[in-house]
């Protein structure tokens, strides 16, 4: 049965040195697909690389809000890296407030223009959020990102921060997190999401799941979320990975 792992960074070195390996590992673990996501302007051209030399490997173009004191992206530039056939999202994008202190408006204001260009290509957004769920939720309001859709990455909030985005006709996606023993508040999360909603993936080469967790992560290993939402939704495995697949494909427009 197919998977797909819809946010991974298997351009990062540790992972690029072994690309061979990793996308040997994926076929063998009926993973059928990938999504290359790009933090930032300067390692794009390598995400888009991947992405033209395998069909099975897809991109997105943004800079990720943890990226200070980088090229900053306008809308203009983003919706004309977007209309690349393989480019399918933009982002990751959002805001966070756990790793950067002080004063963070200018993360704010490039999460804006992230919106703004996903509005203007017609491309969904991919959205990182981290102790800033209430600025988050705020500032998609105020740009009107329902209008262009997307996912809640390697969501680690509450059900009513899942509900809001819901809302907004968002999709919720997991990682190797709900696998994780001390994770109840999200695994209840993970029961309650529409299935038809529900996006899975490894955000490798970080956060491996059970029972891979502290080694390096690769986009193989998101059966292992598969696995845990089926036993948590008590429902089979193949009909996890039938869902959330078809989830891929309607929302990035496959």
């Amino acid at each position: 049965m197919p998977f797909v792992d819809s946010h991974c960074h298997i351009n990062f070195p540790e992972l690029a040195a072994n690309i061979d390996d990793v996308l040997s590992q994926m076929r063998d673990n009926e993973v059928i697909s990938a999504l290359c996501v790009s933090v930032n302007l300067a390692d794009f051209p390598q995400v888009l690389a991947l992405a033209e030399q395998h069909p099975h490997i897809y991109a997105s173009v943004g800079v990720h809000p943890d990226h200070e004191g980088v090229e900053e992206p306008d809308v203009a530039r983003l919706v004309g890296l977007a209309q690349h056939p393989k480019v399918v999202a933009i982002g990751e994008t959002g805001l966070d407030y756990f790793r950067l202190k002080g004063d963070l408006e200018w993360q704010r204001a490039r999460f804006r223009t992230h919106i703004r260009a996903a509005r203007g290509s017609g491309k969904p957004l991919i959205i990182h959020t981290r102790e800033a769920a209430a600025d988050t939720l705020r500032i998609m309001e105020e740009e009107k990102a329902a209008e262009a859709s997307g996912v809640m990455h390697c969501f680690t909030e509450t059900w009513e921060v899942a509900e809001a985005a819901l809302a907004m006709g968002f999709y919720i996606s997991f990682s190797g997190i709900v696998t994780f023993k001390n994770a109840k508040q999200l695994k209840e999360v993970a029961q309650r999401v529409p299935l038809e909603r529900i996006l899975i993936e490894t955000d490798a080469p970080y956060l491996a799941p059970v029972p891979h967790r502290g080694k390096l992560n690769q986009p193989a290993y998101v059966k292992h979320v598969a696995e845990e939402i089926a036993m948590l939704r008590g429902i089979s495995l193949e009909e996890v990975g039938r869902s959330t697949t078809e989830n891929f494909k309607r929302l990035f427009k496959l």
